[in-house]
Order: structure tokens, then sequence, then C-alpha cells
């Protein structure tokens, strides 16, 4: 109680300036005083991030971490839901894969989190926790001990003045004595407490490159973590793009066509022979085919059908308008149009070639530069298209007509102008390179094309029914000499710009003085 006291009053006499406080560290060792504090914070602060980072519960072994884990619970969501759907649906296949993936994951994130709590979390948490606040409370101690000595030091001192010796003359008497032997045992116990605090501080210094691996090791583990993660996702990878290849069901519109052929391993697109085949049966005879819109309904249910690849003939057959629509969209829909955005420029600069002769042979040449797959597309479009004109006293539906509301879904360019642009000049050459396309497709095509690629429909095949055609060249002329042919063979009527202009009014399209159809693009 007394040493408490005599504590206190040396404290509020150092405090007040009455007495002097004794400094026993040295300034290096006061710095080092200083950095622990921050190393104390910056460690606190790093251990409760980045245990919030784990994800399972941490201080429990595999086995229940394991149970817990986010990602185990979702790798057994997606197990169970594969079970619900089956191995025949794509979906099913999927789901299966990727929760045994998922699962395996798992453990690899378990590893990393049971490995960075074990090297990274716990060395920063008796960091933070125990060696430092242990070098603090030591700290705290010399500085009490240091208090004790001045005090002892201040009674001894008080002791020699009041007995009337000089400061060179000791005071003598078992008061002296006592007081003499308190300083120098507080003395002894803080140099003894001062050396083991020097020891501890100075090797918290020499030890800072061991603190330092703890985050070494934090990296080195997140790498070894994510490579192993890395090499079972990318190991899983061909089987999830092998199941989505070899599904049957593909979607197609919107989708370039080259992938959809190379998808469905078909030469002409699914959505062209179906939608053009059941026309064939049902709709040749249709006034304003391709011209009048269907049910929104209908062609909605139609696409979503072709889309699946399931369709059911007779339902529609009832229908042309809707199937026509239908073949009108995929068109539209496509990314890149079935007569190229590289090939734009040359169909148009043809379309602008004024003697029909050299008009003809340059379009003929811009079909001959299409893209294999394109070629083959277009040229079975237009074969379908030609015949479907020979029913035109029926349907309505001339070259011209046709090359109106199909012609903008068959090219257009990168950036489109705006509407009244693309509704007179634009529109007007991509007629004007439509029309006699279909006009003379067996010249550009020659030969006999059988419709029903597949052999899932009843079609006809196509024959020449053009009597303009009767001095054609031989289909199997080879290229050259059918470039070479004489002019006096090539068809013998194309439309005029005069006659495409008057497709064309100010509020909208009117038809060719041929037709008794007003046809409008949709």
């Amino acid at each position: 109680m007394k040493k408490q006291f005599n504590r206190m009053r040396q404290l509020a006499n150092q405090t007040v300036g009455r007495a002097e406080k004794t400094e026993v560290l040295s300034e290096d060792l006061l710095q080092v005083e200083k950095r622990l504090e921050l190393v104390k914070q910056v460690s606190h602060s790093t251990h409760k991030k980045l245990s919030a980072c784990l994800q399972g519960q941490q201080g429990v072994d595999v086995d229940k971490k394991s149970k817990k884990h986010p990602l185990t619970t979702l790798a057994q969501c997606m197990v169970d839901g594969a079970a619900v759907l089956g191995d025949e649906s794509l979906l099913g296949k999927m789901l299966k894969l990727c929760g045994e993936t998922q699962d395996k994951l798992a453990q690899e994130l378990i590893l990393f989190e049971l490995t960075t709590e074990r090297d990274v979390i716990e060395p920063l948490y008796d960091l933070a926790e125990v060696e430092i606040p242990n070098i603090q409370k030591q700290r705290k101690y010399l500085a009490k001990l240091v208090l004790d000595m001045d005090s002892a030091r201040t009674r001894f001192y008080q002791s020699t003045k009041s007995s009337g010796l000089s400061s060179n003359l000791q005071p003598t008497g078992a008061k002296a004595d006592h007081l003499r032997e308190e300083m120098e045992e507080a003395a002894n116990r803080m140099e003894i407490c001062r050396d083991q605090l020097s020891a501890d501080m100075y090797s918290f210094v020499a030890k800072e490159i061991d603190y330092a691996s703890y985050f070494q090791a934090l990296i080195e583990v997140q790498a070894e973590y994510h490579r192993k993660s890395l090499e079972l996702l990318q190991s899983v990878l061909p089987q999830i793009k092998a199941h989505q290849e070899t599904w049957v069901e593909k979607p197609c519109y919107g989708k370039p066509l080259e992938e959809h052929l190379a998808l469905s391993g078909r030469d002409i697109a699914f959505p062209i022979e179906a939608c053009v085949t059941m026309l064939l049966e049902c709709g040749m005879q249709e006034e304003g085919l391709f011209r009048i819109a269907p049910s929104a309904s209908k062609l909605k249910k139609l696409k979503a059908s072709l889309d699946c690849g399931v369709l059911d003939v007779q339902e529609y057959s009832a229908d042309p308008h809707a199937i026509a629509g239908a073949l009108k969209s995929y068109l539209r829909e496509l990314p890149e149009p079935l007569m190229t955005f590289e090939l734009y420029n040359n169909w148009i600069q043809a379309s602008n070639i004024q003697d029909q002769d050299r008009r003809l042979q340059a379009l003929l040449n811009a079909c001959e530069k299409l893209p294999p797959s394109n070629n083959n597309n277009f040229k079975y479009l237009i074969k379908f298209l030609s015949k479907l004109t020979e029913y035109q006293d029926v349907n309505k539906m001339t070259p011209g007509n046709i090359a109106i509301v199909l012609g903008p879904n068959l090219l257009w360019t990168h950036n489109e102008g705006n509407i009244t642009e693309m509704m007179t000049t634009v529109s007007l050459q991509i007629v004007g390179i439509i029309e006699p396309i279909i006009q003379h497709a067996d010249w550009f095509f020659p030969g006999e094309i059988e419709f029903n690629v597949t052999g899932n429909y009843g079609s006809p095949v196509h024959t020449n029914h053009n009597a303009n055609y009767s001095s054609m060249p031989s289909p199997d002329m080879d290229q050259m000499d059918r470039r070479q042919t004489d002019q006096s063979r090539r068809p013998l009527s194309v439309a005029t710009d005069n006659m495409m202009l008057e497709f064309y009014k100010k509020d909208g399209y009117d038809p060719p003085k041929t037709s008794s159809c007003s046809c409008v693009s949709t």
C-alpha cells in the first residue's frame, strides 16, 4: 500500500514537473516501440479482413468444413438438379458435369482455406494478439519499475537533505540503509526488466522477415489453388463443349449462317429448307405471299419451333403467310446478310450499270464471289422464288413484287442510312439486283435443284419453265465458256431504272403495272 502511494506521488510530481522522469530505453528502442503499435494495427486489420474472405467455417476439421461450405452446397444442388432433369436432356448433362466440377473446386478451395488458416491467419493472430501485446505488457511493467526506482531515489535524496549532510556524504543509520537498499533493489529490478524487454524488441526487429513471409505464403497458396483450379476447369471445358456440339437441338435464328451449318451438318439452313418445302406444298398459289403479314403469335410459335428443330408440318400448312414470315425473319435476323457485307458494293455497282447485258454479267460475277455456303443457300432460295413466279397470275407475286418485299432481307449495308434513304435509293438498287436474278434464275444457276435436301418433306424438283432460256448454254459447260457465251443467249428482259421507279411513290410502294397486288415491304 505504501509502495503504491509512493508510486502515485512520484508520478504526480513528474506530471507537474517537480521531479525528473528517467528514460531507460535507447532512442532505437523507442522507435521500435512506436513501430510495434503500427504493426499490431496492420496485422489485426489484415487478419480480420482475410478471415472474412474465407467461405468455410474456421477452426473446424475438413469434414465439417466440407459439409457446410457454400461451394459444396452448390455442387450438391447441381447434382440433384441433374438427377431430376435426367441425362437425356442437355441441361441435365450440363448440371451433372458442372456439379461434379464444383465439388472438386470446393475440395481445392477447402484445402486452400485450411492452408491459409494454418500458414497465414493463425500466425497473424499470434503476432497481433499475443507476441506484440506481450512486449507492450512488458513495456508497461518496465515503466512501473522505473517509476518505483525514481520514487526510491527521490526518497533517499530527500533523506540526505533532511540530515543536513553534503551531497558527497552518505547518510547513516537504519532508515538510511533501508532507503539505500530499496533504491538499489528497484534499480536492479528495472535493469532486469529493461534487458528482457530490449531483447524481445530486438528479436521482433530481427523476425520482421519471418512476419513478411506470412504474406509470401498467402500468395504462394493462392497461386497453387488457382493453378489447380485452372487445370480442373480446362480439363472439363472440352467435355462441356462436346456436349454442346453434339446436341441436336441448336438455335438457328440470329446465328451466323456458317456456324448454323457447321453445327447442324447441313448445306441448306434448316429454316430456309423447312419453309421452302412447306410453301412448295401449300403456299405457291397464296395471294400476297411474303407481303401479307402473318399473325404475330403464330409467327413467334413457328420461329420457336424452327429454332429447336421441332416442326409440325400439318399445323402450319394452313397458314402459308406464317411460313413465309418465318423465312423472312430468318433472313433478316442473320448477323450478316445472305449476300454478304463484303460484296455489298459489288452488288450496288452492278445495279447501276445501264447496259442490260453488262449488268447481268456483273451480277453473275458477284454471285460467283459469294462464299460457298452463302452461294448454296442463295441459289436454293432464288430457284424457289423463280418457281413462285410461275404462279404470279394467282399469287400476284411477280419478280418485282418479290424483290420489293424480300430484297431488303437479303442485302443491307453495315451503316444503314435514315429510313427515307433506305426506302428510296438503296432499296431501289436492291430491288434492281434481286428482280433480274429471280427473272433469270436458270441462267444464273443452271440445272435442276432438289428442294427437299434432307428428304423430310415431299416437294417437287425445280425444272426450267422459262421459255426465254431455250437457247441458254448447257449447265455442264464450264464457267469460262459460259461467261463467253454469245450475247444473244442472255436473258432478253430486265427491269430498267424507269420501271423500278414505278414501284415507289411518296407514301409507300406501288405495284408494277403487270401486277394487281400492292406490295409493301415488311
